[in-house]
């Protein structure tokens, strides 16, 4: 945000709330009757699931920070105080995105309909999208010879190649014994193999690996731990040292560390910097997305409904994104290289991505983010004489 751009980023989304499923009880005085105890010995039906509003509340905070960072990225040539800022945020939100994905991502399995919701929610959009974003780019960027290709992500949409990659994995995960050192161990491998290349984005998907595997062995619980009170105040001058060793390390380190995009070597450091850089960056994300977490609400806020439009937010504010430098807009109004038009860019990103995840923008584009294409898959003979049975029992 993840998302990403420059690098990401920073995907119904990828990432859905939790839900919990709410029996429906008896009204008093049910049993009573003949009738209502033999409703009584009907199981009740379940009552629709009801989302997290914490998770929703997450996911829409990751994806302003996740926009903000994209509206940052030209001012940071000029500013010093903006290079720090776009460094600490680039610690820890696409990380967080990621986590919260590998969250809702442990019940996955190789089952039919999970199997179609991977493919109708996060690789049809991803096909869409690159085609989209690579005509966007030969008319807006004048580059006509820009070419469409499906094992070359541009732009946002390696998100979606590594998501669809990393659930497809997730049974795997479930049965090693240490997950989370094995995931952090490929992630260091990858930093250092500059053969790789860049076909699917696979440095990204190897070196972001760990935050979805620890995503996959979180439990509710954990969540509650980094809301207690002593975090949520830890946290603050835990942010502000972060901001300013960022101050201290703008001028002596490139933010392309924080893109996991190539390997120390593409980054003209030693190899063994890699190792070293790899463990270093992990432990500041987790650390930075705990404190993060610590001050996501809890309870139902205004923003709260938009965080099911994270996807939304996601894919489409990126044409503003790189639209807003193809067409020199930071070139031509020196204006936003000053200290309120900085102020003025980051309002303005929120503002933009906060639209993008509104419900009427859902409804819009919801045959791109959200198809349904029954008519793609076979249907299963299983699911029919279970329904013809269903039936024949109701008559």
């Amino acid at each position: 945000m993840t998302s990403s751009p420059s690098p990401h980023g920073d995907r119904r989304s990828p990432l859905p709330a939790a839900t919990e499923s709410v029996a429906v009880a008896a009204p008093p005085g049910a049993q009573d009757t003949p009738a209502a105890a033999q409703k009584q010995d009907t199981p009740a039906a379940p009552k629709k699931k009801e989302r997290d509003p914490f998770f929703d509340n997450a996911k829409y905070l990751a994806i302003v920070l996740v926009a903000m960072g994209h509206a940052w990225e030209p001012l940071t040539d000029g500013s010093r105080a903006a290079e720090a800022l776009y460094m600490v945020v680039y610690t820890f939100h696409m990380p967080a995105f990621i986590l919260i994905s590998g969250y809702f991502s442990r019940s996955f399995d190789m089952r039919k309909d999970r199997l179609q919701r991977l493919i109708t929610g996060v690789a049809v959009p991803y096909v869409i999208f690159e085609v989209a974003y690579s005509l966007f780019k030969r008319w807006a960027d004048h580059d006509p010879g820009h070419p469409i290709s499906l094992l070359d992500p541009w732009f946002l949409t390696w998100f979606l190649v590594a998501l669809f990659v990393w659930r497809l994995t997730t049974p795997l995960w479930k049965i090693v014994r240490w997950p989370v050192p094995l995931a952090l161990a490929i992630a260091m491998l990858a930093s250092i193999s500059p053969d790789i290349g860049d076909d699917l984005d696979l440095q990204r998907v190897l070196q972001f690996l760990p935050f979805f595997v620890i995503g996959l062995f979180m439990k509710p619980e954990h969540f509650r731990w980094a809301q207690r009170r002593a975090v949520k105040w830890a946290s603050l001058p835990v942010f502000a040292s972060a901001v300013v060793m960022a101050y201290w390390a703008a001028p002596r380190m490139t933010s392309a560390w924080f893109y996991h995009r190539d390997s120390a070597q593409e980054l003209g450091a030693p190899w063994w910097s890699g190792l070293v850089m790899t463990l270093a960056m992990f432990g500041c994300s987790v650390v930075l997305v705990t404190c993060f977490f610590a001050w996501v609400p809890k309870r139902r806020t205004w923003f709260t409904v938009l965080g099911a439009g994270t996807l939304y937010g996601y894919l489409l504010h990126g044409f503003l994104a790189k639209g807003s430098r193809f067409w020199g807009w930071f070139d031509d109004y020196q204006w936003l290289h000053t200290p309120l038009g900085e102020i003025a860019v980051t309002l303005i990103a929120a503002a933009v991505v906060t639209a993008l995840c509104t419900p009427p923008v859902q409804r819009a584009f919801r045959f791109a983010m959200e198809p349904k294409m029954a008519w793609a898959f076979k249907k299963d003979p299983a699911d029919a004489a279970r329904a013809r049975g269903a039936g024949g029992t109701a008559a």
